[in-house]
């Protein structure tokens, strides 16, 4: 098993990603499924999920990579966050043995996705950062089959593996939660600089398609000032041409008394990124088709209209560019 250092005869170290848990024999890591067995670290999810589901690629979200197209999503138990608001706790914080789940082998996921003519294959749900064997397995076969691969993820990983995993992802949305130490230390038991350094990496030294997704939490992320940081710094970074969703909210775990993100408070946020020079902003699950849709950079016609997940409108050649002024369209069409 790669990514570990052997300390002692009973404790070794897990340095997928920043929390670096050192396990005693028989310990299981912050993500419940990364264990110390007899000295070496074992995946214990390897080969089980919570499901196989086709998707449409926009509910990634991907709205800059094949659209409409479908995709083979699926993801296991556990997660390296620690996230006071997930949405999906109920798998990512289960202790379910995961001998009650689906078992899939890769090649099993592979043969679903060709046979229901899936595009792309997406680790999803949870954070693949932390089946990242069971992950890079399965995007191996995929690329040998010409079927694409999907990370959505937190990006909280540490360099080495970063790039091992980047190198096999076709697409990928980062979770970027907030835009203060603060709010990661607070809460997502995280830091934000970890973080930071992925979304770079894989920007600027990949071919990894990269959008960003930062869910409102209204009181805790939506600040102005933190909005037009975020903005800042993905433009200093990043340029000005990475898709950025701004989604709300949802009473969750151990947010569960908190309200829902009003569309107010998204479309705030997104007036902030436009103004600033974002070219490609959306409000993600709000569904909203002014908000929704992608416009040419250039001329500013509508060129992909949506309506939730719905396509309603495509303006785009079979080079990614305007139909009214032939100005390439950012993304993999």
């Amino acid at each position: 098993m790669k990514y570990q250092n052997i300390l002692t005869d009973d404790k070794v170290q897990c340095v997928i990603c920043p929390r670096n848990c050192i396990l005693s024999n028989g310990q299981e890591g912050f993500c419940h499924v990364r264990k110390n067995v007899n000295g070496q670290i074992e995946l214990m999810t390897y080969g089980y999920n919570t499901g196989l589901a086709i998707d449409p690629v926009e509910k990634k979200p991907l709205y800059h990579f094949y659209p409409s197209t479908p995709v083979l999503s699926f993801g296991t138990l556990g997660c390296n966050m620690g996230c006071q608001f997930c949405q999906n706790w109920q798998t990512t914080k289960s202790r379910e043995d995961v001998r009650e789940l689906n078992k899939t082998s890769p090649e099993e996921i592979v043969s679903v996705a060709k046979k229901y003519n899936c595009k792309s294959v997406a680790f999803t749900y949870n954070d693949p950062i932390i089946f990242f064997e069971y992950a890079i397995d399965t995007a191996k076969l995929c690329r040998e089959e010409g079927i694409k691969t999907i990370a959505v993820t937190s990006g909280f990983i540490n360099p080495e593996p970063a790039r091992e995993f980047f190198e096999y992802m076709d697409g990928a949305n980062i979770d970027l939660k907030g835009f203060s130490e603060r709010f990661y230390k607070k809460n997502c038991l995280a830091h934000l600089s970890p973080v930071l350094d992925t979304i770079k990496y894989v920007v600027n030294e990949t071919d990894c398609w990269v959008e960003l997704t930062t869910m409102l939490i209204e009181g805790e992320n939506d600040a102005e000032d933190e909005i037009k940081a975020e903005c800042g710094w993905i433009l200093e970074n990043l340029g000005d041409s990475v898709p950025l969703h701004f989604s709300a909210f949802f009473p969750r775990y151990n947010f569960a008394d908190r309200k829902s993100t009003d569309f107010t408070t998204l479309l705030n946020a997104y007036k902030i990124a436009q103004e600033m020079g974002l070219k490609y902003v959306y409000t993600g699950n709000l569904a909203n088709i002014q908000t929704s849709t992608t416009y040419c950079k250039n001329c500013h016609s509508p060129l992909i209209v949506r309506n939730g997940y719905e396509l309603v409108g495509y303006q785009i050649d079979s080079e990614g560019k305007c139909l009214h002024c032939g100005t390439k369209c950012d993304g993999i069409f």
